[in-house]
């Protein structure tokens, strides 16, 4: 095989469809940043919900003497002791209950006295909040925080049980923010991989046309397939490898000043992705990384258009 001809006619090829070169490119450049921008959020939302997961808790109220609630289940006034046995009991029962704490009305108007906001309640002679006001409380902490259905069902019709509060109810705008983001980039990053399979298609086209003579000449001097398709395919993996990074600079400097330089710094008590899940964006096999992903689109395509475009 003459290489000197391969590569002779793969720039050839690439100054003579430059233009149709460089929208594909482009739109390489643009479908796989976005899809990578989904593989990062992705991760994201994995590294939240994992390190999240076991501090969304779901926080059990009991009734005190005056109880602000006005719950049904505090009608005998203050949660007795074997009110709360019963509650321990269902909260032992239940399959979706990891471990469960209890906190008395000092512990818990302890911890509140530390909280900034609270201050204005316990200030002065006649504070607004007092020990005896704070309710006795169960922390529970659940084994699927996608699972807290049933364990609520069980425990919120007891007797001494005042409110219930659904600690991840806190953190749903977070996830439902990081999933917004990562689903449109992945609509946007499919709708312009499809357009890149098209332009692919187009200029294989264009490129064959503008070659049917001299690809003629070698199918009558025996030239094989591969021979006549090893330039098509050159000219793919060029705007494949162009693309690719392109979009690797561009994810890089997504991880560098929107994550680390950003939201990690604003928002600090989340764990937030790196330069490690940025290299797995990038060589992933499940999903695909960008550096696989975007050969394949050029590739795949140019392959099995060529045997098609060369048959002169």
């Amino acid at each position: 095989m003459q290489l000197r001809y391969v590569f002779t006619e793969l720039r050839s090829g690439l100054r003579r469809n430059l233009s149709m070169h460089v929208a594909v490119i482009l739109t390489l450049f643009v479908s796989l940043t976005l899809a990578g921008c989904g593989m990062l959020l992705q991760r994201q939302a994995d590294k939240t919900a994992e390190a999240l997961g076991n501090e969304l808790q779901i926080l059990l109220n009991l009734c005190v003497v005056d109880d602000p609630s006005r719950s049904a289940n505090c009608g005998s006034g203050a949660v007795t002791n074997e009110q709360r046995k019963e509650v321990e009991r269902a909260l032992n029962a239940s399959s979706e209950v990891e471990s469960f704490e209890f906190q008395s009305q000092a512990e818990g108007f302890e911890e509140a006295q530390e909280i900034p906001q609270y201050e204005p309640y316990f200030e002065g002679p006649d504070p607004i909040l007092t020990v005896e006001d704070w309710p006795p409380q169960y922390w529970i902490t659940l084994k699927d925080p996608e699972e807290a259905e049933g364990v609520i069902s069980s425990v919120k019709g007891l007797d001494g049980v005042a409110a219930i509060q659904d600690q991840r109810e806190q953190l749903k705008p977070i996830f439902g923010i990081i999933d917004s983001l990562k689903y449109g980039s992945w609509i946007g990053s499919g709708l312009l991989l499809f357009a890149s399979l098209l332009l692919v298609a187009n200029t294989i086209r264009l490129a064959a046309m503008a070659r049917r003579r001299e690809i003629g000449i070698m199918r009558l001097v025996g030239a094989s397939t591969l021979y006549i398709a090893l330039p098509f395919l050159l000219e793919a993996l060029v705007a494949a490898a162009v693309g690719v990074a392109l979009a690797a600079g561009a994810l890089a400097a997504f991880t560098k000043f929107a994550i680390l330089d950003g939201l990690a710094d604003a928002i600090g008590f989340l764990p937030w992705i790196g330069w490690d899940d940025y290299v797995e964006s990038l060589i992933g096999t499940v999903p695909p990384g960008v550096a696989i992903l975007g050969p394949a689109l050029t590739l795949i395509p140019t392959l099995l258009l060529t045997r098609k475009y060369i048959k002169v």
